[in-house]
């Protein structure tokens, strides 16, 4: 079996191409990645996408992570259809902004004070900003793989050493900017000591992904970020944690506690808005309160809190109770289960997979993977491979090497099992091509 992507989507995509910068509103859309035309998807429900050509595919992607709760669940649906009638947006304070934000709260003891923003970029950018009025400092660390938004001074990557700053890692981003973001190595303590050694009267703040996703999956190392967060408040810095992704994925609230970090500021997305444009940023009363109208840190949305995003975020929280966490991780782990013996069963090898709950990252490198260094490794050639493949077969997995792929609650073992031979069938196709 080997369809290809369909006719529509390819005719699509030519269109598209005349409009849109390279046919798409986001780079990994592309499939530039793993070559070939994208997918164009016409709708979803459940477990499964459908594409403009009528083919059905099992989403392993889940708008990159943001549906937890699988496609089109019908109690978000219908809370956005009840709210949109009322009104898009008003650009005033409504109640449902009040109340998303209280639902956090109480999951998330560090948010004494939040505010709602349309993406996870704005979130981190404004947390940034609040850490700097707060300590009056200018540097920022963040750690090589970690990928935090778009905003300038997080498109960094390391230099050729600790005084030599931080390179702009996007064209259009200037090296001034990027000089007060300084790169240390993730899952090594010693990297970040070196760096607060050298800099630390001007780090304001450490931000960082508890479980980090863009890389692939990496989980910390034990003692990892206890270290960091020592690290950081012996300085006078903050600790930002990045849960844009993890928050409300792996756990009801956020992880980074339950891994030993002690954030001053945490960051959401994703999942709070039960696939509407949310995100948001907040933590301890002290340090928001520096936001205005309050403080002296400027940080505005016309969009923000809008309405029917919050209706979404409201709707979707209400449905993530402990025994739906407790059968995505049943169901995430048959799927590690599945792809492991799939390769063992051909001998694929190198092949890691590294799961974190519902995340589950594909290596096609030795394992285990603790850093972006070992990340690189994987051979995206074979990634590309396997990709079509399982695509052809009715899999949708990341159109790219070292992105998570993600499993919606809407997923079951049912799907998983329906799944298996197109991942085997996938593995013998990358050994039939190394023979």
């Amino acid at each position: 079996m080997n369809r290809g992507v369909g006719p529509r989507s390819r005719a699509l995509f030519r269109r598209a191409s005349r409009t849109l910068v390279g046919g798409v509103d986001s780079p990994v859309r592309s499939f530039a990645a793993v070559g070939g035309s994208p997918v164009f998807f016409a709708r979803g429900r459940g477990a499964y996408l459908v594409d403009e050509d009528g083919r059905r595919y099992l989403d392993l992607v889940g708008s990159w992570g943001a549906n937890l709760l699988g496609n089109a669940p019908r109690s978000v649906v219908g809370a956005v259809r009840r709210t949109a009638s009322r009104g898009l947006s008003f650009g005033a304070p409504s109640a449902l902004e009040h109340e998303l934000g209280e639902r956090l709260k109480d999951a998330v003891p560090t948010l004494e004070r939040l505010r709602f923003v349309s993406s996870g970029t704005e979130a981190v950018m404004s947390a940034i900003r609040a850490a700097r009025g707060r300590t009056g400092r200018s540097k920022i660390v963040k750690f090589a793989g970690g990928y935090h938004g778009h905003s300038d001074g997080l498109l960094a990557r390391a230099g050729s050493g600790v005084a030599a700053g931080s390179l702009p890692d996007s064209a259009g981003v200037p090296r001034a900017i990027t000089r007060e973001t300084l790169v240390a190595r993730y899952n090594d303590p010693d990297s970040l000591r070196r760096l607060f050694e050298r800099w630390g009267e001007s780090i304001a703040a450490v931000v960082v992904e508890p479980v980090a996703g863009n890389m692939g999956v990496v989980p910390p190392l034990p003692g990892f970020l206890a270290a960091l967060s020592d690290l950081a408040h012996r300085s006078g810095a903050l600790v930002i944690a990045d849960e844009v992704i993890t928050g409300f994925r792996l756990r009801r609230g956020t992880v980074g506690e339950t891994l030993g970090l002690r954030p001053d500021l945490v960051t959401l997305g994703k999942v709070i808005g039960g696939g509407m444009p949310v995100a948001a940023y907040g933590g301890r009363r002290a340090v928001m309160e520096v936001v205005a109208p309050v403080g002296p840190v400027y940080q505005a949305g016309t969009l923000a809190g809008n309405p029917v995003a919050m209706a979404a975020g409201i709707a979707t929280l209400a449905a993530l109770t402990a025994s739906r966490y407790r059968r995505l991780e049943e169901t995430s782990r048959l799927l590690e289960r599945v792809l492991v013996e799939a390769a063992a069963e051909v001998r694929a090898e190198p092949f890691t997979v590294q799961r974190a709950g519902s995340m589950l990252g594909l290596f096609f490198a030795p394992g285990p993977i603790t850093n972006v260094e070992e990340a690189e490794r994987t051979d995206r050639s074979r990634y590309a491979r396997f990709f079509h493949v399982a695509l052809d077969r009715g899999i949708y997995l990341p159109p790219s090497a070292l992105e998570t792929a993600f499993v919606s609650m809407a997923t079951g073992p049912a799907e998983v099992e329906r799944a298996a031979p197109a991942f085997r069938a996938a593995f013998r196709a990358l050994r039939e091509d190394s023979s």
